[in-house]
């Protein structure tokens, strides 16, 4: 297993607590991506699409996760369950860079552990602030030199420094859990999706007001069109302590949303409707080198497909505010091995893992109605 940080950020973990982060201004940040993802993968499970794979093949990119990290990498545990790296990437460069302040450069600002049970039936997520401090294993960089890593450093850089392969093997080194699967998605993606598939039906228990990420919503019930359903899952000002853990709570709940409503809805009796979609993920998507055809991603799909939004658990990892610095969280480290052991056995993660975490606090997750 890897170490985790304590709240103050040293390994021992032996200090607990910290202050309440204030809101940051500036950078905006990137989109929830397991309720997309899942979107995506059911749409193409079902589909039948044979001869138009060649076509949706020429759309998907991949990256050869196992070639790049090798042998250092966790035991692949055989018990029937799975687990997936769900990354939202923000490139500020082209389309995406209306929605990330204009700078260049990547970044993965949304990060979510998909652990499968065995039978297919069920799912926890568990999602990773990228304001958490880690310990980062060294990591190749795509300018072919090596970064070395260290102590107290922020979780969402991995992806900067060394791209997927570098943010799986910090996921892999934190959790000792081995990733069996790869899945990447961007902003415009996510809003074409949402377009595609004629909005997304959700209900605010309040109003919600964000003028960074241009949403204004009355309480009540809402059919979001995709630049309504990013500004969702992107505002921070609005909702709890204006920082990510309370944006992360917003964006489990739109997941929810996403994933009944495309099990409900008759996209499999539409051939066009079908297709549109499926070139819309696959356009957006980056995987493992072992989804990389169309046909592996649709065969991949169909093992999720009996997952709905009741059978979902979703988490945040548990946290507490950094002490030195409070624009910063840190792992819990009891509550968060409780986490990752419940993951490897392929048991649920138990209530005591997350009551003391900050992750899982506020009002955000209420401001969202949960069915």
């Amino acid at each position: 297993m890897g170490e985790q940080s304590g709240p103050s950020g040293d390994i021992s973990g032996r200090r607990r607590g910290g202050r309440r982060r204030k809101p940051r201004n500036g950078r905006k940040t990137a989109l929830t991506v397991a309720g997309w993802t899942t979107a995506a993968v059911v749409v193409l499970g079902g589909t039948g699409l044979g001869y138009v794979y060649f076509r949706l093949d020429g759309n998907l990119k991949s990256v050869d996760i196992n070639g790049a990290l090798g042998d250092d990498r966790p035991e692949n545990v055989d018990n029937g369950s799975m687990d997936i790296l769900v990354l939202g990437s923000d490139s500020r460069a082209g389309a995406n860079g209306e929605y990330g302040g204009g700078d260049e450069g990547a970044r993965a600002d949304t990060a979510m552990i998909v652990h499968v049970y065995q039978g297919r039936k069920k799912a926890s997520v568990v999602s990773i602030p990228r304001d958490t401090l880690v310990t980062r294993p060294e990591c190749p960089t795509e300018d072919g030199g090596t970064d070395p890593g260290g102590e107290r450093r922020m979780f969402n850089e991995s992806y900067s420094v060394g791209g997927p392969a570098c943010a799986v093997k910090t996921v892999e080194k934190m959790s000792g859990i081995r990733m069996d699967h790869y899945l990447e998605v961007d902003f415009s993606g996510f809003k074409n999706l949402i377009d595609e598939l004629g909005g997304v039906e959700v209900t605010t228990e309040k109003a919600i007001k964000d003028e960074d990420s241009h949403l204004d919503l009355q309480a009540g019930t809402h059919q979001l069109n995709g630049e309504q359903a990013l500004g969702l899952v992107r505002t921070r000002h609005a909702v709890g302590d204006g920082g990510d853990l309370g944006r992360i709570q917003l964006q489990q709940a739109f997941i929810k949303a996403l994933i009944t409503q495309v099990n409900e809805i008759g996209i499999l009796t539409n051939p066009k409707k079908l297709f549109d979609l499926a070139e819309t993920a696959t356009s957006s998507l980056t995987t493992d080198s072992e989804l990389k055809k169309a046909k592996d991603l649709a065969s991949f799909a169909l093992g999720l497909k009996g997952i709905d939004s009741k059978n979902m658990n979703m988490v945040t990892l548990p946290v507490a505010y950094d002490v030195i610095d409070r624009n910063r969280v840190v792992p819990l480290p009891k509550e968060t091995q409780l986490v990752w052991d419940a993951l490897l056995a392929d048991r649920p993660i138990p209530a005591e893992a997350t009551k003391d975490s900050a992750g899982d606090k506020g009002e955000a997750g209420s401001v969202v109605k949960d069915d």
